[in-house]
């Protein structure tokens, strides 16, 4: 089903002069490619509001990732949003639901991936001899088969949240290419819950939080009693 122009300026989190802060929803490519019908990068006309240009992207969520997605509205916000990027100062933590459970509460994901060609499309796999990745994890809640983990990714490979939770043994549910059912009979569930931004030194960090996705918050936990992001 297409998007409309309500449904993405509902999905407006925060906006100012700079900066302009979307909750992307599931399904949605970001950008132009082969058999795809629509784009963000489209309909970012309908958020320009009082700007001469719509906002650019300063990074990207996959397709079937919902959540806080940054955009820069302006050059000059653009160039800087895309400085914090690349140097790794923009903190992100994401949700995701897994089948089954972790062997530990909480610990780091430090295992090298590579991408290998296949006949579907590209995958990650755990290779020494592939780039650097490395993803914190935290076990939220846990009922029925399933766990709530809060994910932060310290480096931005492709696909690494996806591949380090199957290599965990814990796929995400929805997951076409990590999990075990292709198709899937359930969306991705992986969400990018909240963002911490140094983008302005004077007034502190800017700290944005996107909502659970209704099917997401299905499956019986809603955030509530998360701690808050960035709390260390």
């Amino acid at each position: 089903m297409p998007f409309s122009a309500t449904d993405i300026r509902d999905r407006v989190l925060y906006c100012d002069r700079d900066i302009l802060v979307l909750d992307k929803p599931t399904g949605l490519p970001v950008h132009a490619g082969t058999k795809i019908q629509q784009h963000l990068e489209e309909l970012l006309d309908l958020v320009a509001f009082d700007a001469p240009e719509p906002p650019r992207l300063a990074h990207r969520l996959d397709k079937d990732t919902s959540g806080c997605l940054v955009m820069g509205r302006h050059a000059e916000a653009l160039v800087r949003l895309g400085r914090l990027f690349a140097a790794h100062r923009v903190d992100k933590l994401y949700w995701a639901v897994v089948i089954g459970r972790p062997p530990q509460d909480a610990g780091r994901i430090d295992l090298p991936l590579l991408k290998i060609a296949g006949e579907t499309g590209a995958r990650m796999e755990v290779d020494a001899a592939g780039k650097s990745a490395i993803t914190d994890y935290a076990v939220l809640a846990t009922a029925g088969g399933w766990s709530w983990l809060a994910l932060r990714p310290h480096t931005g490979r492709t696909h690494q949240l996806r591949a380090h939770c199957a290599a965990l043994g814990c796929p995400i549910i929805g997951d076409a290419i990590y999990g075990p059912e292709r198709p899937p009979r359930q969306r991705l569930h992986l969400h990018a819950r909240a963002i911490r931004l140094p983008y302005d030194p004077a007034a502190g960090p800017l700290v944005v939080m996107a909502p659970v996705p209704a099917a997401m918050a299905g499956t019986g936990f809603d955030g509530a009693a998360a701690a808050p992001p960035f709390g260390d």
